[in-house]
């Protein structure tokens, strides 16, 4: 496995066979474990095509298992950068990191997709579109 981050909040590794492992660690780990799946699980009911898919999460040692959203960005314009968080909304989360990166470039089909959900916000209904 390789490993793509290593920070205060959590490890992440890309298995060689196109998975992500995150674990969480530090300040509030178990809160924003609970919060990346919860989210996670709104997204694919909403059917979003531009962010990972839960394969497997595991609250007892605060580890997901993801799919790949492809490589990460290294230059993208602010403008786009809005579009792209923008576009989350319509799904019912706003990211609260939107950050480039957090934006990732999926080479099969040419998309950016997002990634990294710790902190993003379930709007209520009548906030998304």
């Amino acid at each position: 496995m390789l490993k793509v981050k290593d920070t205060l909040r959590s490890t992440v590794h890309l298995g060689f066979d196109g998975r992500v492992f995150k674990a969480y660690h530090g300040p509030d780990a178990a809160a924003r474990f609970d919060n990346e799946v919860c989210v996670l699980r709104h997204l694919e009911l909403r059917g979003c095509p531009f962010v990972p898919r839960l394969l497997e999460a595991d609250r007892l040692q605060l580890k997901i298992i993801t799919t790949n959203c492809g490589c990460r960005v290294e230059h993208l314009d602010d403008q786009r950068a809005r579009e792209l968080f923008s576009e989350l909304e319509h799904y019912g989360v706003r990211h609260d990191d939107a950050d480039p990166r957090n934006v990732t470039y999926r080479s099969s089909d040419g998309r950016f997709c997002l990634i990294d959900f710790e902190f993003a916000t379930i709007l209520p209904p009548t906030q998304s579109t």
